[in-house]
């Protein structure tokens, strides 16, 4: 296939890191790889704060400019890795080192679900919070704040990322997922009846089609149920593990043909 001028870096959400055997694109970057395409994963933190994690983006993006001669790179960013872009992009100068930045099931409008953690009782949160940043820690992290994470996610106005614009020369576009029942998927399962009961709208188990829409939306990037983690290529059942790589390599192809 006719691959994009510029390498492709994959930008993963919180949880899912590469770290030791797992792999945060799952089997997506081989794949990727296999249809001649550049591609790069970036190195972020599981749990840090878009701040933090958007001045990793950055150093890593610097490193993959380096070693390729590219003037650009194309970012495809999941989850929080589009909110962590998108503050790269628009507070730490790099609008002329990225030339498009795809977004799959990003919260660009909060996740309710985050929300409804901090109706919890604060003692658990906390006690939570604590076990999850020390494990992350463990994983490679450098700055894991889990609970400052679900605060930013919240269905709100954060002052990190509310009101950014990215500049004009970056081609953006956003696509959604949606999981129609609990059963579909065992990491999902639980979040998605969770996330039915507090949004209104279809979601993918945590983050709903109406929060995932980022500049030119594309809609659902399937017409078959796809989980949040799914998407990222994780938990993925053998039916989709083909549909979903297919998506990846259709989309480099899309952006060979505009030109990145």
């Amino acid at each position: 296939m006719n691959s994009p001028q510029y390498p492709i870096v994959l930008v993963h959400g919180i949880v899912l890191k590469d770290v030791f055997f797992i792999r945060a694109f799952g089997r997506i970057g081989r794949a990727l790889e296999e249809a001649g395409c550049t591609v790069f994963t970036a190195d972020t933190d599981g749990f840090g704060t878009i701040e933090t994690n958007a001045a990793q983006l950055k150093a890593c993006i610097l490193r993959v400019l380096e070693e390729t001669g590219a003037e650009k790179v194309n970012l495809i960013a999941h989850s929080k890795g589009g909110l962590d872009a998108k503050y790269m992009l628009c507070r730490l100068g790099m609008g002329e080192k990225v030339a498009s930045l795809t977004t799959l099931a990003t919260p660009h409008r909060g996740a309710k679900i985050a929300t409804w953690i901090f109706h919890l009782p604060k003692f658990l949160t906390k006690w939570i919070a604590f076990w999850v940043d020390l494990w992350y820690r463990l994983f490679r992290d450098k700055h894991p704040d889990s609970l400052a994470v679900c605060r930013q996610l919240q269905a709100s106005p954060n002052a990190a990322i509310d009101g950014l614009t990215v500049p004009a020369n970056i081609y953006c576009q956003s696509y959604s997922t949606t999981l129609t029942r609990s059963r579909d998927d065992f990491i999902m399962g639980i979040p998605y009846l969770i996330t039915r009961r507090l949004e209104q709208t279809p979601s993918d188990g945590l983050v709903s089609a109406q929060s995932a829409q980022f500049g030119n939306y594309r809609g659902d990037a399937f017409s078959q149920p796809i989980s949040h983690s799914e998407v990222a290529g994780y938990s993925l059942k053998k039916k989709n593990r083909a549909r979903v790589c297919a998506f990846y390599c259709d989309l480099a192809k899309e952006l060979a043909a505009l030109g990145f």
